[in-house]
């Protein structure tokens, strides 16, 4: 009864739903922006590592505390940032996180900005142990900077590939307090994650049974 009802219970399919979106969004954007970043980090500039410094600062902050300072630039009322930048140039404010429509693609764009510092860091380190001697090997066979990167060094960012996509799909299907700092899975259930329902549903509902039969359901899917 429980498998049964977690079906026809509209928060808990819309969380299914959120989660997997989640995930398949997220470890995409991230990996089409640090592979560059990295790239960018690597080169020769004199202010190379400040900027690592700068890129990688966002992933110490706690999630929590991230969460809870993009909910105050982006809060839907007048006294969040942006809103209150808007209001005092005698602009309408915009509805940000209490847009059912915007607030899944907001939070997916913390998400991305918060993280992709710590895996172009994973990129970084990969790229440095790359051997020089296939570049200088281009370089005498007349290969452009496109062709390089197409078969020199994509292939053999391949491991640091494979790890950090894995960290992603992982953080992206348990993300809960980022998430809930963030939005509280509003509005409605735009941005409920699978995580948030079952600790609802098993600890503030005190339906145990139900939440157990979604964490098997989300382990079913972890699998996959």
């Amino acid at each position: 009864g429980n498998y049964l009802r977690i079906f026809s219970t509209r928060n808990v399919t819309a969380s299914f739903t959120n989660s997997v979106i989640f995930a398949i969004i997220v470890p995409i954007l991230i990996t089409v922006l640090a592979i560059p970043l990295a790239l960018l980090l690597d080169s020769q500039m004199k202010t190379r590592n400040i900027q690592r410094a700068i890129f990688f600062f966002p992933s110490v902050i706690s999630a929590l505390f991230l969460g809870f300072i993009w909910n105050f630039i982006l809060s839907p009322a007048s006294q969040g940032l942006i809103n209150s930048l808007l209001l005092s140039f005698g602009q309408k404010k915009f509805l940000l996180l209490a847009d059912p429509k915007a607030a899944m693609g907001l939070l997916i764009m913390v998400t991305v900005w918060a993280s992709t510092g710590w895996h172009a860091c994973i990129y970084l380190a990969n790229l440095q142990v790359i051997d020089k001697a296939y570049y200088e090997a281009a370089d005498i066979d007349g290969a452009g900077s496109f062709q390089k990167f197409r078969y020199i060094t994509l292939p053999n960012l391949a491991p640091a590939m494979t790890v950090s996509i894995l960290f992603l799909l992982i953080g992206s299907l348990k993300s809960f307090d980022l998430p809930f700092a963030l939005t509280n899975g509003g509005p409605g259930y735009a941005t409920t994650m699978i995580t948030q329902s079952i600790i609802t549903e098993g600890v503030n509902s005190n339906r145990i049974g139900f939440a157990s039969a979604m964490s098997i359901l989300f382990l079913i899917l972890i699998g996959v």
